[in-house]
């Protein structure tokens, strides 16, 4: 497994690359696999972030938050949008959380706590599902992190 480096600072993407939103190994890929919670095969749209319950979250880049609150298997989720990249929207999606520190319509900055890790939704333990979408289709988070 693959380690997330600390978070860094900086002002992530655009202009950069993704801050990493939590430390902690990556315990489940991007890509299709056999979902533990649920026991199917399907697409797992983000990476898993092992961390304890209560760690930081922050966001990946400054923009504003389009969701917060409550999505069924994701628990607490939290998504924001970053803008443009070739003309498509950007966001990250942020699931599992046990605190939710941010409301809709808020603007954040590149580094700013925005929740805690938790266990909320279809989660099998503490960790950070984090999710990059690039003109609204899932992309693997890994190449956008810095």
């Amino acid at each position: 497994m693959r380690s997330a480096p600390a978070v860094a600072t900086g002002s992530g993407y655009p202009g950069g690359r993704l801050l990493w939103p939590v430390r902690g190994p990556i315990t489940s890929g991007f890509g299709n696999r056999l979902d533990p919670y649920y026991h199917v095969w399907q697409l797992h749209a983000g990476i898993d972030v092992g961390a304890p319950a209560g760690t930081p979250i922050v966001a990946a880049a400054a923009g504003r938050v389009t969701r917060a609150g409550w999505s069924g298997g994701y628990g607490n989720y939290t998504c924001i949008e970053h803008g443009q990249v070739d003309g498509y929207p950007l966001s990250t999606c942020y699931g599992h959380q046990s605190v939710i520190d941010v409301t809709p319509g808020q603007e954040v900055a590149a580094g700013q706590v925005i929740g805690l890790v938790g266990a909320t939704g279809a989660a099998t333990g503490p960790h950070l599902d984090f999710q990059v979408r690039l003109g609204g289709r899932p992309v693997d988070p890994v190449p956008w992190l810095g």
